[in-house]
């Protein structure tokens, strides 16, 4: 009988660590970090301010370099690869969600879904037309189309966005307090369409937030404290999260 092969983790990060300063007053933002970030799965980062998290999203995105260790993205090296090829590698395998949305406000939604092809140079199939006319009726923006930023509201913006963020397929989407910015409401339609994203379409996300309620939307949650990871969790529910972050608080 044939074995199954084992998926490739769509993110890899092995023994990463990232030290800013001189040797004199080292600061360790990352110490050790092992972590593989899988299609399918949709994993919260927490952890109190300064644990670490912004650096490890942005030494995955290539965003800054580790000081030892390998990160790889969709089987690809980041580290050592110069500032042309991590641009051509953020295009084709890395979507961003931010909490500010940073939508273009002088293009409309439309402009702003398929501003990424627009950069990178890519010109869209009628596969690609066809799956981005799908994510438009998915969220709910197929009326939208024509509005900019500024006539849309806070949870219209950040549909938007995950628009944009899917619409090139990306290998992991990296989403950063993506709900930080919404009404309790609002959060949640975001939070839900999220979990879609990773179940239905196969998506690998990451969202770093200090939101209890958000994290229990993840399968699983990764603890940082002190550029180590402190835990990694399952899917638990608000309170079990609250009082993880407590108690490691205590101990410190």
């Amino acid at each position: 009988m044939k074995s199954t092969p084992i998926p490739q983790p769509a993110v890899t990060v092995r023994n990463v660590s990232r030290v800013y300063g001189d040797t004199a007053n080292p600061i360790h933002a990352l110490r050790d970090v092992s972590l593989d970030l899988h299609r399918r799965e949709f994993t919260a980062i927490m952890g109190p301010s300064g644990s670490g998290k912004s650096t490890l999203m942005n030494v995955i995105s290539g965003l800054d370099e580790v000081s030892s260790g390998l990160v790889a993205v969709g089987g690809t090296a980041v580290s050592g690869l110069n500032d042309t090829a991590r641009t051509v590698l953020r295009r084709h395998h890395i979507g961003f969600v931010f909490q500010s949305f940073n939508l273009v406000p002088t293009l409309t939604a439309d402009e702003n879904i398929k501003l990424p092809f627009v950069l990178a140079g890519r010109p869209m199939d009628t596969e690609t037309r066809a799956w981005i006319a799908h994510l438009v009726r998915v969220l709910g923006l197929h009326d939208r189309l024509d509005h900019k930023p500024g006539e849309l509201s806070g949870g219209q913006q950040q549909r938007v966005a995950i628009a944009r963020a899917l619409a090139g397929r990306p290998t992991i989407i990296l989403a950063d307090e993506p709900t930080g910015a919404l009404d309790t409401r609002t959060s949640r339609e975001v939070l839900s369409l999220l979990t879609t994203t990773a179940r239905e379409y196969g998506q690998a996300i990451a969202m770093v937030t200090h939101d209890p309620v958000a994290a229990s939307y993840a399968d699983r949650t990764v603890i940082l404290a002190d550029g180590r990871i402190a835990g990694e969790y399952g899917r638990l529910d608000p309170h079990q999260i609250s009082d993880l972050l407590i108690g490691m608080e205590v101990a410190a």
